[in-house]
C-alpha cells in the first residue's frame, strides 16, 4: 500500500507539472513586463567614488570576482568592475524553463564575458551559458536531478528543497573555463564550452569523477522507493594551492580528488551538517560545519586533516531565515590574516573574526560583536569584506518564495563593521534598515557601491523588488531601480551577480533579471 500510494503520489505531481507546463512561459521568454524596459530610478545618477579593495587571487580558478557567486577562494563578495550607476536604468529578462521554476541561479563569467549559469527548474537542473545582458541561450548542459527535488515533490514537503543546497549550485570555474561541480550522482565533474564547426557553442564533460564509494548515496528516488541507508549530497566543491578539487557534504563529510590521479580520499565530522560553500587560499582550505569552523589540508596520502578547530555559539534550534541549526554564512578571507563568520547564538546573531594562520599561540578570536535586534537576528549570507570592513545583512524571517506567506515577517538590516587596527575588538560603523532578505550583496571598489536586491511593502502589503545601490562609506540609499512587484520576483536566495561590462543580474524565481546602464 505504501508503495502504490507514493506512486499515486508523483503521478498526481508529474499531472500537475504537465498541465502548468502548457501555460508555463516558454524557455527564453522576457518574464512579463520586463523586455528591454527603461525605468526611473529612486534617487540620484551616482558619481563613482573608488575605494580599496585587493583580493588575492587563487591560482586554480578563473578571475577570482567571475570565479563564484561569492568572487573567488576567499568568499569576499567584491568585485573591481563597477555596476550600474543609475543612468538611464534598463531592464531586460528571461524565463529560465518551460517547467515551474527555472530560477537562472549561481552566476560565473568566462574569459569572452559570456555568462555561465546554473539553473533549477522542478523537473531538472542544467548549465546554461547566456549572452551578457540580452540574455540569450548559446548553449546548456543536462545536470542530474537533486533527491531533494523528488522527495519534495511526492511529500509536498518544500522545505526539503529549500533547505538543500546540493545539485552544483555552488561550483567554481577554474583557470581554464571550465566549471567544476558535484553533481547530484555523487560525481566530481568539469564541464568547459567551445565553439563546433558551425560555429554554435556548446558545452561538454570534460573530465569526470566518481566518488560515490567515499560518498553515501541511497536516496529516495523513482528507482529506490524504500531506501535503508544514507543519502549524503554533495554541496559545494573548491581547489586547493596545490589544485586538488575538494568538496562536502550535507552530513559532514569532506573530501578531495587529485585531478592528475583519479585518487580520492574523504573524512566525516559525525553530526555536523555543512550546507553552504568553504573558502580555499595557498595555506588551507577553510570549512564551516553547523558545529565549528575548520582549517584543512590533504596529508601525504591526500587525505583531509585537520589543522585547527574552532567551536562556535550554534545556538538552541534553527532561525526562521537560516537554512541550518549553526552559522548560515560561508567563511570569508580578509586580507591574508582574518576569517569571518556569523554564528546563530540568541538572542542575537553575532559577527565573529579569528586569526586563520596555521602557527597562532593562544586564542584565535579577535572579536565577537551581537548584531541587529534581540529575537529578530539571523544571517544565512556570506559576508562583504575589503580592506578592514564587513558589511553583514539580516535575513531573519525570511524563509523563500514559496513558503513565505507574509513578507511583513522580514525584518530586514544592513550593517557595517570594522576591525580595530590593534586587533583590540571590532566597532559598528552604521547600521540602516535595508531589507534584503536573500540575495548575496556584493561590493563594487570602482563605484563605492554595496548593490542589494531588496524590499518594501506596498499598500496591500505586497513586496515590491528593488536593485538598490547603497553607499558603502555611511549605508545611505544611492539609488534604487524598481524590478517588480509580487512573489515572481523574490529573490528566492539567488545570487546577485555583477558582470564586467558593469550589468547587474538578479536570479528570481522563474528565470533572470538584467540590469544595466542605457545609452
Amino acid at each position: 500500500m505504501l508503495l502504490t500510494g507514493k506512486k499515486i503520489g508523483i503521478a498526481v505531481a508529474l499531472a500537475v507539472f504537465a498541465v502548468i507546463a502548457l501555460v508555463w512561459p516558454q524557455r527564453g521568454e522576457p518574464i512579463k513586463g520586463v523586455e528591454y524596459r527603461a525605468v526611473s530610478i529612486v534617487g540620484e545618477p551616482w558619481s563613482p567614488q573608488p575605494i580599496k579593495g585587493e583580493v588575492p587571487h587563487h591560482p586554480h580558478m578563473a578571475e577570482d570576482e567571475f570565479s563564484t557567486l561569492h568572487g573567488g577562494g576567499s568568499n569576499p563578495d567584491v568585485n573591481h568592475t563597477r555596476g550600474p550607476l543609475g543612468h538611464n536604468a534598463t531592464l531586460h529578462s528571461r524565463h529560465g524553463s518551460t517547467s515551474p521554476g527555472g530560477m537562472i541561479a549561481t552566476t560565473v563569467f568566462t574569459s569572452e564575458g559570456l555568462l555561465l549559469s546554473f539553473m533549477g527548474s522542478f523537473l531538472g537542473f542544467e548549465l546554461n551559458l547566456l549572452n551578457p545582458r540580452s540574455l540569450e541561450l548559446l548553449a546548456r548542459y543536462d545536470l542530474p536531478q537533486r533527491p531533494s527535488t523528488f522527495a519534495g515533490v511526492i511529500t509536498a514537503n518544500m522545505d526539503l528543497l529549500m533547505a538543500d543546497t546540493s545539485g552544483g549550485g555552488y561550483f567554481y570555474l577554474d583557470d581554464q573555463d571550465r566549471a567544476v561541480l558535484g553533481d547530484a550522482r555523487q560525481h566530481i565533474v568539469r564541464i568547459g564550452h567551445r565553439r563546433t564547426e558551425d560555429g554554435d557553442y556548446e558545452l561538454y564533460l570534460a573530465d569526470d569523477w566518481d566518488v560515490s564509494h567515499l560518498v553515501p548515496h541511497d536516496c529516495l528516488a523513482m528507482n529506490n522507493w524504500f531506501p535503508d541507508g544514507e543519502c549524503d549530497p554533495i554541496t559545494s566543491v573548491m581547489p586547493d594551492a596545490d589544485g586538488r578539487i575538494w568538496w562536502v557534504t550535507i552530513h559532514g563529510r569532506v573530501g578531495a580528488v587529485d585531478p592528475a590521479t583519479g585518487e580520492a580520499r574523504a573524512m566525516q565530522f559525525q553530526g555536523e551538517e555543512i550546507q553552504n560553500t568553504f573558502a580555499a587560499d595557498m595555506e588551507a582550505v577553510y570549512i564551516l560545519t553547523t558545529h565549528a569552523l575548520y582549517a584543512m589540508k590533504a596529508g601525504e596520502d591526500g587525505s583531509p586533516e585537520v589543522i585547527w578547530r574552532q567551536a562556535y555559539d550554534r545556538g538552541g534550534t534553527r532561525k526562521v531565515g537560516v537554512a541550518s541549526h549553526g552559522s548560515g554564512t560561508s567563511p570569508t578571507l580578509l586580507g591574508d590574516r582574518y576569517i569571518l563568520i556569523v554564528d546563530n547564538a540568541s538572542p542575537r546573531s553575532r559577527l565573529r573574526v579569528y586569526l586563520r594562520q596555521p602557527d597562532v599561540e593562544g586564542d584565535r578570536l579577535v572579536c565577537t560583536l551581537p548584531l541587529f535586534d534581540e529575537g529578530r537576528s539571523g544571517v544565512e549570507l556570506s559576508l562583504v569584506a575589503w580592506e578592514r570592513s564587513i558589511v553583514i545583512a539580516n535575513t531573519y524571517g525570511y524563509k523563500n518564495s514559496f513558503q513565505q506567506e507574509s513578507y511583513a515577517d522580514v525584518v530586514g538590516g544592513l550593517a557595517r563593521v570594522n576591525i580595530r587596527e590593534d586587533e583590540s575588538g571590532c566597532d559598528p560603523v552604521w547600521e540602516k534598515p535595508h531589507k534584503n532578505p536573500s540575495s548575496v550583496v556584493h561590493l563594487s571598489t570602482s563605484t563605492g557601491l554595496l548593490y542589494a536586491y531588496t524590499m518594501e511593502l506596498d499598500a496591500d502589503d505586497e513586496p515590491l523588488w528593488s536593485l538598490s545601490a547603497i553607499d558603502a562609506q555611511n549605508g545611505s540609499l544611492a539609488f534604487a531601480v524598481p524590478v517588480g512587484r509580487g512573489k515572481r520576483f523574490d529573490n528566492n536566495w539567488a545570487p546577485l551577480t555583477l558582470g564586467p561590462d558593469g550589468t547587474a543580474y538578479v536570479g528570481v524565481t522563474t528565470g533572470m533579471i538584467s540590469i544595466w546602464d542605457g545609452e
